[in-house]
C-alpha cells in the first residue's frame, strides 16, 4: 500500500516511471498489485526479473554499502538495490519509495496486539533508530532517494497522532496504518488498501535466499567455519545464508569485533559488535534478536 499511495499521490505533479524486481523462480506477491497499480494510473511499468548472477552481485553491493550482514536486512535491501539499479539503467536519477510510513504509523503486524502504553512505547523507540537503506543505496549508485514520509512535515504529524488513529478494527481485523488506509479507501482499489502487510522479501520472492543458499553451501563446509569463525572472530553464524553474508563483510571489512568499537555503545553477544546503533532490541550488524 505504502509505494501505491506515493504513486498515487506524485503522479498528478510529475510523469512517472513504476519499477517492480522479482527473484526468479520465487513467489513474488508484490507483481500483482504492482501491475494493478501501473494499469490504473497509466504509468509505464518495468518489470524486471533478476536471476543467480546478478542476486550475487547485489548482496556483495549491499554489505558493502551498508556495512552489515543481517540476513534480513539483506534479503530486503537487495530487492531495493536491485530496483535502484534497473531504474538508473533507464536514465532515472531520483526515486521515490514507501519507506518509513510502517515505522511512524504503526504498519508492523507485531505491534497490533500492544496495549496503548506498550504500543506507545515501542513506537517511540523505533523512531529514535529508524534507519532507511535505499537512501545510503541510492547514494552509492549516484542517485537520489527521497521518502515521502520521513519528511520533517509527515513525521511531526505522525508524532502527534493519536495511536487510536493507527491501529484499529475494521471489516472484523485489525489493522496497522488504519488512517492512511481509511484516506485512500475508495480512491484506490480494495486490494490494495486493505493489503496485509507483506515485507519487502515476500513481495519481491528474496524470501527464498536460504533455501538457495542451503544448497550452495555443502555442509561439510558450513561445519568447518562456523567453528573457525566461533573460534578466531568470536561470530555466531546462524545458517548457510548467514555464512555466505558474514564471509562477503568479513571480507570487504573485516571481524565485527575490530570493525564497531563505539565506547559508549552496547555489544551485540553474537558478533562482539559494540556501536550506538544498537539501541533496540536486535543487532543491526549481525540482526541477532534479542541482544
Amino acid at each position: 500500500m505504502d509505494t501505491s499511495v506515493v504513486a498515487f499521490a506524485a503522479q498528478k505533479f510529475a510523469k512517472l516511471e513504476l519499477f517492480t524486481v522479482a527473484f526468479e523462480n520465487s513467489p513474488a506477491l508484490d507483481l500483482k498489485y504492482a501491475k494493478l497499480m501501473a494499469k490504473l494510473l497509466k504509468m509505464n511499468h518495468t518489470i524486471h526479473v533478476f536471476g543467480d548472477t546478478e542476486m550475487q552481485s547485489a548482496i556483495n553491493d549491499v554489505i558493502k554499502v551498508l556495512k552489515l550482514f543481517d540476513p534480513m536486512d539483506v534479503r530486503n535491501s537487495v530487492a531495493a538495490y536491485v530496483a535502484l539499479s534497473v531504474a538508473k539503467e533507464n536514465g532515472i536519477k531520483g526515486v521515490m519509495t514507501g519507506d518509513g510510513l510502517d515505522e511512524l504509523l504503526g504498519g508492523y503486524s507485531w505491534l497490533v496486539n500492544l496495549n496503548e502504553q506498550e504500543l506507545k512505547d515501542n513506537l517511540s523507540s523505533m523512531w529514535r533508530v529508524m534507519q532507511f537503506t535505499s537512501l545510503p543505496m541510492a547514494e552509492s549508485l549516484g542517485m537520489v532517494s527521497k521518502p515521502p514520509f520521513i519528511d520533517p512535515e509527515f513525521r511531526a504529524f505522525a508524532y502527534g497522532l493519536d495511536t487510536k488513529l493507527m491501529i484499529r478494527e475494521e471489516h472484523g481485523k485489525i489493522w496497522g496504518k488504519w488512517i492512511m488506509r481509511k484516506a485512500y479507501e475508495g480512491l484506490l482499489p480494495d486490494e490494495i488498501v486493505w493489503r496485509k502487510k507483506t515485507p519487502l522479501e515476500f513481495g519481491s520472492g528474496t524470501t527464498i535466499f536460504p533455501q538457495v543458499f542451503s544448497e550452495k553451501v555443502s555442509d561439510s563446509y558450513f561445519q568447518e567455519k562456523v567453528k573457525k569463525y566461533r573460534e578466531a572472530d568470536q561470530v555466531t553464524i546462524r545458517d548457510k545464508e548467514h555464512l555466505f553474508y558474514y564471509e562477503i563483510f568479513r571480507s570487504h571489512f573485516g571481524v565485527p569485533s575490530e570493525v564497531f568499537k563505539d565506547a559508549e555503545g552496547k555489544q551485540c553477544p553474537h558478533c562482539k559488535a559494540i556501536g550506538g546503533n544498537m539501541k533496540s532490541k536486535f543487532c543491526k550488524v549481525c540482526g541477532a534478536y534479542p541482544i
